[in-house]
């Protein structure tokens, strides 16, 4: 019997379901290990059947009228977001420990991984906006979630007020093209918008979809939440917000403008979104990797890492150039490059979790000498880190490799040239903290003590696939590569 196409949905919302239907019939038990094992197991199964389902074959399958549209992209993220969102609750289970309010918390984490996975399906501008308000709304919480710390609680406020500013940005935007066009769908999208008279008013609401679009994804200028938020947010969040959310964030961006705003006919009403997103695509990979090159908090140089790897996924949008070959390439090197950087930022933004738990300080000189009392966990520091980096020590070196020749094929030659010396700069503040970690002598009131489950199985996970993913490539290429065509040949 064929599972329905949005099996991995369910599941997820379901499991939200169960978990605060277990603390309403057991409130006062201590039942951390149940709700992270539930939420965990919820991430690997909805992974799991978005794998069956693109294995299937199943093609596009179309629902609710048109307003979700399931095919191998669907799959092919919600995988993502299931796998970083399995992680996040099994480390979460070490550092949520001795927090009140759990159910709450691995409840707010399945239904923002939900809504996720419901942006990756959406076909309609109106089931894109709740997707990500379905998303944005769990988020403010768990950046905030440790209410007895003043950090988390500024963080989690400052991340309401932009959010509730970009959102109001989107909807805005939303509303232009409505007007311009009269509907919402992206196929009908994509017929209005041939050949349309009210060029000033589409033009108008397509650059403020690019404006909510870049704050989802943390990209320049709508960025200056992230470090904030990832600061004062527990760790787990902190990794759940940088790789998954960001991976959401973009498969809707990539969903908008493949599938409701043709390139050929915006170029011939003279709105080139590809410049736009070329630009973002400089100042969001400069602005970040320098920021994070100055940066003396290891939480914010992460944040700071992220922004600038938000500028690397841009390239599969500014390098959009007509063929559907050359497309497929550089939108396929994208989407592979955030799998990657879904485990590879998140196995890194858990060993500070791990920090955090043992009493560690923030800042680089903090983690000095950590490699010797918590050799495992300061290896797979190294391997992620390098791994950000682009060196070949982990998937990411093929996919920033694919990422820059897609974009010299596209005659962009110039922001692959940004790209890499970005890169090499992502080296000097990496190497810092390698450094600071395995060179530097230890301080004797940072030694670790524990070793905590949860988060050590995480970490170990995120580091093996990340290298995996060097040796063997193709397990991540031709999946993405059939996520693009199902976008680019829609």
């Amino acid at each position: 019997m064929a599972l329905p196409a949005l099996t991995p949905q369910y599941v997820l919302g379901l499991a939200a379901l169960l978990v605060l239907v277990v603390d309403a019939f057991a409130p006062t038990s201590r039942k951390n290990g149940l709700l992270a094992g539930v939420t965990a197991l919820a991430g690997v199964v909805s992974a799991g059947v978005a794998a069956w389902l693109f294995a299937g074959g199943t093609g596009r399958t179309t629902l609710f009228d048109g307003a979700l549209a399931v095919d191998a992209s669907t799959s092919f993220f919600t995988a993502v977001f299931g796998c970083v969102a399995a992680l996040v609750a099994a480390a979460s289970y070490d550092y949520v420990r001795d927090e009140p309010n759990q159910s709450a918390y691995y409840a707010l984490v399945l239904f923002a991984t939900a809504g996720m996975s419901v942006m990756a399906a959406a076909n309609s501008l109106v089931t894109a906006f709740l997707a990500l308000e379905l998303v944005s709304l769990p988020a403010y919480a768990l950046v905030a979630f440790l209410k007895r710390n003043a950090g988390s609680a500024e963080a989690g406020l400052k991340y309401f007020v932009v959010g509730a500013l970009s959102s109001g940005i989107l909807v805005y935007g939303i509303s232009l093209v409505y007007a311009a066009t009269g509907v919402f769908g992206f196929e009908a999208l994509a017929a209005a918008v041939q050949g349309n008279a009210h060029v000033t008013v589409l033009g108008a609401g397509v650059v403020m979809l690019i404006g909510g679009f870049a704050f989802k994804t943390a990209s320049v200028p709508f960025h200056f939440w992230a470090p904030e938020a990832y600061e004062g947010a527990p760790a787990p969040i902190s990794a759940f917000l940088s790789s998954a959310s960001k991976a959401a964030g973009f498969v809707l961006a990539f969903r908008v403008f493949l599938l409701a705003f043709p390139l050929a006919a915006f170029e011939a009403l003279g709105i080139p979104w590809t410049l736009v997103f070329a630009v973002l695509a400089v100042l969001t990979m400069t602005l970040g990797n320098v920021a994070a090159a100055t940066q003396t908090n290891v939480k914010r140089m992460l944040a700071y890492s992220s922004i600038g790897h938000a500028g690397y996924a841009l390239i599969g949008l500014a390098a959009l150039s007509g063929p559907a070959s050359s497309d497929i390439a550089v939108v396929g090197a994208s989407f592979a490059h955030l799998f990657v950087y879904g485990f590879t930022n998140t196995g890194a933004f858990l060993v500070v979790a791990l920090a955090e738990r043992w009493g560690v300080g923030r800042t680089f000189e903090d983690y000095a000498g950590l490699g010797r009392s918590a050799p495992v966990a300061s290896a797979a520091l190294a391997v992620l880190l390098f791994g950000l980096a682009g060196l070949p020590v982990g998937g990411g070196f093929w996919t920033k490799y694919a990422l820059f020749l897609g974009a010299v094929q596209s005659g962009l030659w110039w922001l692959a040239a940004v790209g890499i010396v970005n890169s090499a700069l992502s080296l000097f503040y990496y190497s810092r903290l390698v450094k600071a970690v395995w060179v530097d002598a230890p301080d004797e009131t940072g030694v670790a003590r524990e070793r905590p489950t949860g988060i050590y199985a995480a970490v170990v996970v995120a580091t093996v696939v990340t290298v995996v993913l060097l040796v063997a490539p193709d397990l991540v290429f031709s999946w993405a590569d059939a996520a693009a065509r199902a976008l680019v040949s829609a």
